[in-house]
């Protein structure tokens, strides 16, 4: 008989922000994704204490999931970003980071919640107006008829992930085959509806990031040297072949569900080899050249295609399945029970063999026009491997979004810092009136204007791991780092750019440290400069959705009054 235990009455936690325990556990969590913001972040190694794989890493997609608490609170926090990233694949940490700050500093301004919540709310307003004004002074527009920027946007994503430890070449290699890769799954001249394709990535470690390629069609493995140097004479016209995604393995289980009935004395085991020697037949006569399976093909079937010519792939898996359906036009046969119709082939213009490392692939090259292309990821161990992989699809997603919203937003943290001192002015010039609109008073108005503000610079401040100091100039009001071995006098000299690369140096701009007070100043507008670009992009979908999950997930943690935990 089993022991009963009394069950344990809930806990309930009375403001929570309030509980010293839970603002400790904030703040410890906002000072480890600091510190894994931008390229110089730190990495961080994670590894659960009863054992397992280790992970190193600085991509919140990767260190999030991989930090667990027993806190609700934060749970919930951990939670609302990581289903932005899982939407936008981009700015995950700026959304952690400044959710963080703001409701830290909301704190200590002493401002009530609900005070705080609607100030928040309408400074996140104006923030989203701004960004999407034409005249918005960190805004750029891309232009797909040069890409320069989209190479731009994706090495600022790919540099900023450290763990992928890349040189300044490989990461400008890897930053043109994300945009060659994307372009190939981008449709040409199709009329109707326009449906993107997909990118296929292969990971072979051991080899030179400088090995890494993007292909057009689809590279799978395949074991069979025999078989593949048949495939180089085949190369002259489109190719038949064949698709199963259900198994050729043979096996009575996968004739379905429900009761079989069998004769006595009849081989089941015969029989079924039988039919999969008639679907053989019929391949062999309708002129099929490659055969693939999405699952297990029976050895005998596989050595009596292979017999007339035909090219045989089992173990495809799940993944390649809708590329390989795009690239070929194949409908995927799902019973070994009936006729192949025609219209369930496909074709492939050719097939080519290439070797990378250890692997052998064969290329299949699209009929026509196809939106599947592969690309081969190579590095020099599986930590580093593995990060580059995941920054890649993250690269191909930002991308993507500027079809979505042709616009990039500047970084290097000049995006942060420019706002901040335009909702400053703008604030301070509609104090009074806003403040009662809001049913506040002046005082708590402009709290709750410095508390957001500094939130922004802090996240611009956040990209500096060096020792330096984050500066802010009073023109532009783009941010710059000082760095630390450079005194004060000096620094005309060792401030040459701007964080995104766009302001230069000059004896007559001032600076001021960044959450210093400054005198409040309408940011001027940079001139069109067309030879002139910035150096570090951020995506505009992808940041201005995290400025407005980061807002409201500090409000809804600003707005939590309880929180009760079952404990049994």
């Amino acid at each position: 008989m089993s022991r009963l235990v009394k069950k344990s009455p809930s806990l309930c936690t009375d403001l929570p922000l309030d509980n010293t325990d839970i603002r400790n556990k904030l703040n410890l969590l906002r000072q480890v994704l600091t510190s894994c913001f931008g390229p110089t972040g730190r990495l961080k190694q994670v590894h659960n204490n009863i054992g397992g794989h280790v992970i190193t890493t600085s991509t919140s997609s990767v260190l999030l999931p991989a930090i667990s608490s027993s806190q609700p609170f934060v749970n919930l926090l951990k939670t609302s970003i990581l289903n932005h990233v899982s939407r936008f694949s981009d700015c995950g940490l700026f959304a952690a980071i400044l959710c963080l700050t703001l409701i830290e500093r909301a704190k200590q301004s002493g401002l009530g919640g609900n005070v705080a919540i609607r100030l928040n709310k309408h400074l996140l307003g104006l923030c989203a107006s701004y960004l999407q004004r034409e005249d918005c002074g960190c805004k750029v527009k891309l232009d797909f008829c040069s890409s320069q920027n989209l190479i731009t946007l994706a090495r600022s994503v790919i540099s900023s992930k450290p763990a992928c430890v890349l040189t300044e070449q490989e990461t400008l290699h890897i930053s043109k085959l994300a945009v060659q890769a994307f372009l190939l799954t981008v449709p040409c001249d199709n009329p109707g509806t326009v449906t993107l394709g997909k990118t296929v990535t292969v990971s072979v470690e051991g080899h030179s990031v400088l090995n890494s390629a993007v292909f057009p069609g689809l590279l799978v493995d395949i074991t069979d040297i025999f078989c593949l140097k048949k495939a180089e004479n085949l190369n002259s016209n489109p190719l038949c072949m064949v698709l199963f995604s259900a198994s050729l393995a043979g096996d009575l289980s996968e004739l379905g569900d429900g009761i079989i009935e069998v004769h006595p004395g009849v081989d089941t085991d015969s029989q079924i080899l039988d039919q999969l020697l008639e679907l053989g037949k019929q391949v062999v006569k309708d002129e099929v050249k490659l055969f693939v399976c999405q699952k297990v093909i029976h050895p005998v079937l596989q050595q009596y295609l292979r017999s007339h010519g035909i090219i045989v792939i089992e173990r495809l898996g799940i993944a390649l399945m809708e590329p390989l359906i795009q690239l070929t036009g194949a409908q995927p046969v799902a019973t070994l029970h009936t006729t192949i119709p025609a219209k369930a082939y496909g074709k492939v213009r050719a097939f080519s063999m290439r070797p990378f490392g250890s692997k052998t692939m064969l290329h299949l090259h699209p009929p026509g026009d196809s939106a599947i292309c592969t690309m081969v990821l190579c590095h020099r161990n599986e930590t580093m491997l593995s990060e580059l992989k995941v920054v890649c699809q993250k690269t191909e997603h930002v991308l993507r979004l500027t079809l979505r919203e042709p616009s990039a937003l500047l970084g290097g943290g000049c995006t942060e810092t420019h706002i901040a001192a335009y909702i400053r002015h703008k604030s301070m010039n509609e104090a009074t009136e806003t403040a009662s609109v809001l049913g506040c008073s002046q005082t708590e108005y402009l709290l709750g204007v410095e508390g957001f503000c500094h939130s922004l610079e802090s996240v611009a401040a956040a990209l500096e791991h060096n020792g330096g100091n984050s500066l802010i100039d009073l023109n532009h009001a783009h941010h710059w780092t000082l760095p630390a071995d450079v005194i004060e006098e000096c620094a005309e000299h060792s401030l040459a750019f701007c964080g995104c690369g766009l302001v230069e140096s000059s004896p007559c701009k001032k600076w001021t440290y960044l959450n210093t007070k400054y005198t409040e100043f309408s940011p001027a507008s940079l001139s069109r400069d067309t030879t002139v670009q910035p150096c570090v992009l951020d995506s505009f979908t992808a940041k201005l959705n995290a400025l407005q999950v980061a807002v409201e997930t500090a409000n809804l943690a600003l707005d939590v009054r309880y929180i009760i935990q079952d404990v049994n």
